[in-house]
C-alpha cells in the first residue's frame, strides 16, 4: 500500500515534511509541493538546492507560484491560456494519484512547453485526473524560464532550468513511492520546449537511473554552443544597460528584467527567427550536443514514444496572417535561406497541388524543424536497445483554420477536452473517441512500454491519430523525408 492517508483531505509524508491534499473526482490531488528552495535572492542564478524541511502539515490544495513570465502575445494569448500564480517558490510540482490503493504504480512526469519563456504546470490542459483515473501517478513540474533559467553567464551554471527539471526527477525518485508510484517505472513526457528538454535529459549522464521511458511531443533534440547561446543574454543586458553577468542581472528588479526579456524575444516564429533562449552544450550537464549524443546511443535501453502534428506550422503562421502574406518570391527566398533541395520542394508541391506558397513553406518548415530530426532519431535508435514508437496527430481543429497545429494534441493526450481552456484551441466539438484512443496509448506506453502498435523498424510504422479513427500507416510521406539532405540548425 502507498502512504496516502485516506479521507477527503489525504496526507503524505515526503522527505521534507507532510503535505495535505484533496480528493477531486475520486483522485487524490496534491498541488504546489516544493521540490527545491525558492530561486530568489542569493539563489537566483544558482543551481537548485533542496527546500527547507517543515514541521506540521503543509497545505497542498492550490497550484504553487509560477516562474516569472509574460502572457503569449496577441493573438496567441487567446489560444494558449497561460495562468500566472504570484509568489517566489515557483520550483514546485503537483501530484495526481489513484491512492490510497495499490503501491508500485507507473509514474508520468510532465514537463511543459512554451519556448522556455512561457508555460507552467498550472495550465488546466495538463490536469492529471484522467491519468490517475487510469492507474498512473501524474507529476507536473515548474522550472525556471527565460534569462533566469537559460541565460548564459560567465559567473553562473548554464542550463539552470534543466537543472531544476533534474532536481524534480530526483524528488520523484525519493518521494513518489509514498504517493503510490514506483520510482523504477518513471516516464518523462513533454511537448515542444518540454520535449527538447527531455531529449537533453536523455543525452545527459546526470539523468542515469531517473527515468525508464520518455515521450517527445513536437520537440526535437537541440542545444547551442555557449558562445552562440550567449547572444540573447547579451541583448537583454544591453537593453538594461548592465554587464551580461549573473551578478549584474541579480541586482535588476525582476519585473524590469522580465520586461527587457520580453522585448528581446517577442516577434518572429520558429521559421522566420527571433532572439530566443536555448539549451547550451556546457561541458558538464550536457557534455555533448544532444543530437550527436542520442545518435551515438546515449538513450540506449530507454523506450521512447515520439511524434509530431501534421500541420505544426499553422500555430506559427496562421494567427498572424503569415500564411496569406507569403507569395512565390518569398517562398523561393526561404527555400534558398534554408538550403531546401529543389527536388524536395517540387515533391512537396506535387503532393499538395492546391496549396498556397505559404502552406508549402509551412509544410517544409514542419518537417525541417520537427519531423525530419525526429525521424532521424528514430532511425538511429534502431541500432541500440530500447524500443521507439512514432505517432502523428492529424485531426484538424475548426478554430481559425489552424488545422492539425502545434500543441493541439495536448487536450487529447490528457483527456481534458471538456475544459474551456482546452476548447480555446480545439473548439467545443472535438472528438472524444479520438481522445480516448490517444490517452489510452499514452497510458499503455507508460504502464507496459507499448502504446499499441509496432515499434520503429525498416517498415517505418506510424500511428496517425485523426482526422478519422487511428490508423497504422507505413512510411507516411516518405518521399518527402527522403528528399532532405543532412541538415543541422
Amino acid at each position: 500500500m502507498s502512504d496516502v492517508v485516506a479521507g477527503t483531505s489525504p496526507q503524505v509524508r515526503t522527505v521534507h515534511g507532510t503535505v495535505r491534499g484533496a480528493v477531486e473526482r475520486g483522485v487524490a490531488v496534491f498541488l504546489g509541493i516544493p521540490y527545491a528552495a525558492p530561486p530568489v535572492g542569493a539563489e537566483r542564478f544558482r543551481a537548485p538546492r533542496p527546500p527547507e524541511p517543515w514541521t506540521g502539515v503543509r497545505e497542498a490544495v492550490a497550484y504553487g507560484p509560477t516562474a516569472p513570465k509574460r502572457p503569449y502575445t496577441p493573438p496567441l494569448d487567446r489560444l494558449l491560456p497561460d495562468p500566472e500564480v504570484p509568489g517566489d517558490g515557483w520550483l514546485n510540482l503537483n501530484v495526481w494519484t489513484p491512492s490510497p490503493g495499490p503501491a508500485g504504480l507507473p509514474v508520468l512526469v510532465w514537463i511543459h512547453g512554451g519556448s522556455l519563456v512561457h508555460g507552467s504546470s498550472a495550465v488546466p490542459v495538463y490536469d492529471g485526473t484522467a491519468f490517475a483515473r487510469d492507474g498512473v501517478v501524474l507529476v507536473s513540474v515548474n522550472y525556471r524560464l527565460g534569462v533566469e533559467g537559460f541565460g548564459v553567464f560567465p559567473d553562473a551554471p548554464a542550463n539552470r532550468g534543466l537543472l531544476d527539471q533534474l532536481a524534480a526527477l530526483e524528488w520523484v525518485r525519493d518521494n513518489i513511492a509514498a504517493f503510490g508510484g514506483d520510482p523504477d517505472r518513471v516516464t518523462v513526457a513533454g511537448e515542444s520546449a518540454g520535449a527538447v528538454s527531455i531529449a537533453a535529459l536523455l543525452a545527459s549522464p546526470r539523468s542515469a537511473g531517473l527515468l525508464r521511458r520518455a515521450v517527445l511531443q513536437s520537440g526535437a533534440p537541440a542545444a547551442l554552443p555557449p558562445a552562440v547561446a550567449r547572444g540573447t543574454t547579451g541583448l537583454v543586458a544591453k537593453r538594461l544597460g548592465v554587464p551580461a553577468t549573473a551578478a549584474a542581472l541579480a541586482a535588476v528588479d525582476p519585473q524590469a528584467l522580465l520586461a527587457a526579456q520580453t522585448e528581446v524575444t517577442s516577434g518572429g516564429n520558429p521559421l522566420t527567427g527571433r532572439a530566443s533562449f536555448q539549451l547550451v552544450v556546457d561541458g558538464e550537464l550536457l557534455p555533448h550536443d544532444p543530437v550527436e549524443a542520442l545518435h551515438a546511443g546515449a538513450s540506449a535501453g530507454i523506450d521512447v514514444l515520439l511524434g509530431t502534428n501534421t500541420e505544426e506550422y499553422r500555430l506559427w503562421f496562421v494567427p498572424g496572417g503569415l500564411t496569406e502574406s507569403i507569395g512565390e518570391l518569398r517562398l523561393r527566398l526561404a527555400l534558398l535561406k534554408f538550403r531546401v533541395p529543389g527536388a524536395t520542394a517540387r515533391t512537396y508541391r506535387a503532393n499538395r497541388p492546391d496549396a498556397t506558397p505559404g502552406e508549402i513553406l509551412g509544410a517544409l518548415a514542419t518537417d525541417l524543424l520537427l519531423r525530419v530530426p525526429l525521424n532521424r532519431l528514430a532511425d538511429a535508435r534502431t541500432r541500440t536497445p530500447g524500443a521507439t514508437y512514432v505517432y502523428e496527430f492529424g485531426w484538424p481543429t475548426p478554430v481559425q483554420r489552424l488545422g492539425a497545429c502545434h500543441a493541439l494534441e495536448l487536450g487529447f493526450v490528457f483527456d481534458t477536452l471538456a475544459h474551456p481552456d482546452t476548447m480555446a484551441l480545439t473548439g467545443p466539438d472535438a472528438p472524444q473517441e479520438l481522445a480516448d484512443a490517444m490517452h489510452r496509448a499514452w497510458v499503455d506506453f507508460v504502464t507496459v512500454g507499448d502504446p499499441g502498435w509496432p515499434s520503429w523498424d525498416a517498415r517505418r510504422p506510424v500511428t496517425v491519430f485523426g482526422p478519422g479513427a487511428p490508423e497504422l500507416v507505413l512510411a507516411p510521406r516518405d518521399d518527402e523525408l527522403r528528399g532532405w539532405k543532412p541538415y543541422r540548425r
